[in-house]
């Protein structure tokens, strides 16, 4: 009873739960007895048996729970545009805020990590006023096609772009700025083309109030060295440690073996083909000319939202002439 409660929440559908299964064997063994840690799956119905499975790693400082929400997303779930290996499980952490109010700060993460360090250090860390705290995306920080994306589709430098697989949310912030409200207006109004669903409103909407983390605690797979003890290995590219050789792989392993799906881990790995590989490069190669396209439509979330509501205020100020004249926009042409 005299524990310090951690709230941890993931999202899932049945295909992710058995990396999920390594996520929560990683995160436990990390855990410390001072804390009780209670860990949601957020899902919209997932195989009995599965869930059997999962609930197995409880413990006496260590609960799980199942969270269905499909009565919650009902109205809106047909809006939700899945991209690559983004499922619309990825949207659920949106509405954390209003179907947990008990909680007033809570962890998120995704289920393709493996934890090396006791999350609540980093639930610990001080938000400092901001409504989420996130690692910066370093995959899109260091493509020239993405970075043109977030600069000019969504008005955010890439070096303030942060990655929403890992997140420390303070969800009274995330009432008070009304996220969730915000969210459901855009993507019921305008749902915008986007290349990374969810990530980008919630960069959107909490622009100016993000704390940047620590790398170390997001390392993603692409392969660039950071400046900070590795934390939590994130395997957020679309090439996963189950379908090919990545960086800080190894760890994903070690952690699969004891999985209690550790069979259809390996035999998933086994079957997947070179040629199924390929054709998720090219995937990956064909969404950076999306993102150029998005970043240079008139249309996008920045300049329908931001330059917009500049232009139509140029406009009655006698500035412009008419709404027809827009404000000049640079465009991306080395893709």
């Amino acid at each position: 009873m005299n524990k310090k409660l951690i709230p941890i929440f993931f999202a899932s559908d049945d295909n992710y739960l058995p990396y999920l299964d390594v996520a929560i064997s990683s995160l436990i063994e990390h855990t410390s007895q001072n804390n009780f840690y209670s860990i949601y799956i957020l899902n919209t119905g997932l195989k009995d048996e599965y869930k059997a499975r999962i609930l197995l790693r409880e413990q006496e400082n260590v609960k799980i729970t199942f969270y269905d929400m499909s009565d919650y997303i009902e109205g809106i779930k047909d809006k939700f545009k899945a991209v690559m290996h983004f499922g619309i499980a990825t949207y659920y952490r949106l509405f954390i805020q209003s179907l947990f109010p008990q909680y007033s700060k809570v962890l998120y993460l995704d289920c393709d990590i493996v934890v090396l360090r006791d999350v609540a250090e980093l639930y610990d860390i001080d938000l400092e006023g901001n409504i989420m705290g996130g690692a910066v995306e370093q995959f899109i920080l260091n493509t020239p096609e993405y970075s043109f994306y977030t600069k000019n589709a969504l008005g955010i430098d890439s070096s303030k772009y942060v990655n929403a697989g890992i997140l420390i949310m303070d969800l009274e912030q995330f009432r008070q700025n009304k996220i969730e409200q915000k969210f459901s207006y855009l993507i019921k109004h305008y749902n915008f083309e986007l290349i990374d669903c969810d990530q980008a409103y919630l960069n959107f909407l909490c622009m100016g109030k993000v704390k940047i983390l620590p790398a170390g605690w997001n390392k993603t797979n692409f392969p660039i060295n950071v400046d900070s003890e590795l934390n939590i290995a994130h395997f957020a590219l679309s090439e996963k440690p189950w379908q090919a050789e990545v960086k800080n792989g190894e760890y994903f392993w070690h952690y699969a073996r004891k999985s209690k799906f550790y069979d259809e881990i390996l035999a998933y790995r086994q079957n997947f083909t070179q040629e199924a590989l390929e054709k998720k490069r090219q995937a990956e190669l064909n969404l950076r000319k999306k993102a150029v396209e998005i970043a240079n439509s008139y249309d996008n979330m920045y300049k329908k939202l931001v330059l917009g509501v500049l232009r139509r205020a140029f406009v009655s100020m006698g500035l412009y002439a008419s709404d027809d004249e827009g404000v000049e926009i640079p465009v991306y042409s080395e893709v």
